[in-house]
């Protein structure tokens, strides 16, 4: 037997502020608070589907491996000048070379290339070479875990403590923020409407890691991609560019699971010099006192890009403990290479 009730009331807004004392000392916010939350939107058929694939996904207990692994995918143009440093630290990792085929030194490279299409800096291409480097490194089940990596990105630390500081947690390394400013929600479009709204639009640094079944909700995603592809570009109306990798995948997930992301990346880049890019580190600016000073970092800091920017400091909090946030970096020049490897058994133990 089914027993239903079904309550319905109506309250008359206040037409001004004094009359908001009627119902409460505290002003118009206790009658706010009081009202029953706005209904939630009805969810068209394409949001129902994909958000039943997702849950059931993220629902799935985790996979199970007798030796579980990184892969660790390289996004570059071509060769990767850190390969020599790389050889020092690797287990097993995919090249997404989107120009030449290197020729490599090491022999964990040898055979790693995957097949590119063209990848073009800002566009929708960046994130399709993202996600083709994911599909690849899914095929083998013993993969539990994905790090993004660019051609200038260096390791901070030794193998062992980036495989405990990955696998031994739940968590996703996917940066998230929200950044009211022209380069954050001034990028949104609400042609995004309604599966996007602007409230859910969020910022984010493209370096990720991210546990096996996020990569799998990310390859099963078709809806939210579309939109990201059609619209967030550059050369939108009103001038505005909008860049798809940085902010397809926090939005994503601070809609669809966001107790299951850090919030922080764990590649570290300097944006101290205020620039479209970040700085870049020459051969005398690289010392063991600058890797200390990195590899010491406990907090993740965000600015955003409003008239009067706001800085927004999180601890780097993983399993309840505050952590040092930074296992890799860029962008370190070619020229870094020598004094990198020098350092490397120094800078990597601290």
């Amino acid at each position: 037997m089914i027993c239903m009730f079904l309550v319905c009331a109506y309250v008359y807004p206040p037409q001004s502020f004094s009359s908001c004392y009627i119902f409460s000392s505290h002003g118009c916010m206790a009658l706010q608070r009081w009202l029953p939350p706005k209904p939630a939107r009805e969810l068209s058929d394409d949001e129902v589907a994909s958000r039943v694939v997702i849950r059931d996904i993220l629902n799935m207990p985790p996979s199970v491996s007798i030796l579980p692994k990184i892969a660790f995918l390289f996004l570059t143009p071509g060769a990767l000048p850190f390969e020599k440093l790389w050889d020092k630290f690797f287990q097993i990792f995919y090249v997404h070379a989107s120009k030449d085929k290197p020729v490599h030194y090491s022999r964990y490279f040898i055979n790693r290339e995957i097949r590119s299409d063209k990848v073009e800096w800002g566009k929708i291409s960046m994130v399709d070479a993202e996600r083709r480097l994911l599909a690849n490194a899914l095929k083998d089940p013993d993969n539990q875990h994905f790090v993004l990596l660019s051609d200038s990105c260096i390791p901070f630390r030794h193998f062992d403590f980036v495989y405990k500081y990955l696998l031994n947690t739940n968590v996703s390394f996917i940066d998230c923020f929200e950044d009211p400013g022209v380069h954050g929600s001034g990028r949104y479009s609400d042609h995004m409407l309604p599966e996007v709204e602007k409230k859910d639009f969020h910022k984010g640094s493209q370096w990720f890691t991210m546990k096996r079944q996020h990569a799998i909700v990310v390859m099963a995603d078709s809806l939210y991609y579309t939109k990201f592809r059609d619209y967030c570009r550059p050369g939108m109306e009103q001038d505005r560019n909008c860049y798809s990798d940085e902010h397809y995948l926090p939005t994503f997930f601070y809609m669809l699971d966001p107790s299951g992301i850090a919030n922080w990346s764990v590649t570290h880049v300097d944006w101290s010099e205020g620039k479209w890019h970040p700085k870049s580190y020459t051969a005398e600016d690289v010392t063991f006192e600058l890797m200390r000073n990195i590899t010491s970092v406990m907090q993740s800091v965000h600015v955003t890009s409003e008239d009067v920017k706001q800085t927004h400091i999180r601890q780097c909090i993983r399993n309840g403990n505050q952590r040092p946030c930074y296992l890799f970096g860029r962008k370190f020049l070619p020229e870094t290479l020598d004094i990198l490897l020098q350092l490397f058994s120094n800078y990597t133990s601290i």
